[in-house]
């Protein structure tokens, strides 16, 4: 990833992407109408302005074209949200990013060319739930309505046996992409690979496969 990043809007979402992004070495403008928020980050970003972005010369002002990536994390006011992201579409910013609050809001986001859209609290959500229902899920990551990416640690069921063993593509419908092993991670491991009991399988698939795996794991 490379080039120039702005945050619209630095509440307990957008911050934490300028915190991150700040401690991993990029430029990141961080923008917020609330004076308070913006002092906030005056010393972690590498820009933090008092701004109007629903305000398309202000937004000029700011060179908002030149960046490569903007995040509108714009929550309470939807209004602003939408205006935002349609101005910085209008201007010609290469990827938007925005966080969504609820489905309407979604909908309209999509309608006026949003890159990719994100419902934080719902994601995370559905995260915690997944690890809160399961001993065997370590973490989850919705890729469609109908299909997921789950961490799954290796159990008394799943180790000391090879992939070949387990098949679980034929069982279950399931493909493992990845073993985590301690510090490495095996990428498309091969056939023979041998599952060991601290592993953590890295599985895809169609989230009904997934609940039957995650079912058949849980029981007796």
């Amino acid at each position: 990833m490379t080039g120039e990043f702005a945050v619209i809007g630095l509440g307990r979402f957008g911050g934490s992407i300028v915190r991150e992004l700040s401690a991993n070495g990029y430029d990141v403008l961080a923008i917020d109408a609330d004076e308070e928020r913006v002092n906030e980050f005056m010393g972690l970003a590498t820009h933090a302005v008092i701004a109007d972005t629903t305000d398309e010369n202000v937004l000029k002002s700011l060179g908002i074209r030149n960046f490569e990536h903007v995040i509108v994390a714009i929550g309470e006011n939807i209004q602003a949200s939408i205006l935002t992201t349609l101005i910085l579409k209008e201007l010609g910013v290469q990827t938007i990013t925005v966080k969504a609050t609820n489905d309407y809001h979604e909908k309209v986001l999509r309608r006026i060319g949003a890159d990719n859209i994100v419902h934080p609290e719902r994601d995370m959500g559905v995260r915690i739930a997944n690890g809160l229902m399961s001993q065997s899920i370590l973490d989850y990551l919705e890729l469609s309505n109908e299909h997921s990416i789950v961490e799954i640690k290796a159990s008394d069921k799943l180790s000391n046996k090879s992939l070949i063993d387990l098949d679980l593509r034929a069982k279950y419908g399931v493909n493992i992409v990845a073993v985590r092993r301690e510090d490495d991670v095996i990428i498309s491991p091969q056939a023979d690979e041998m599952i060991l009991p601290e592993d953590v399988l890295i599985i895809i698939g169609k989230d009904t496969d997934l609940d039957r795996l995650e079912r058949t794991l849980r029981s007796r």
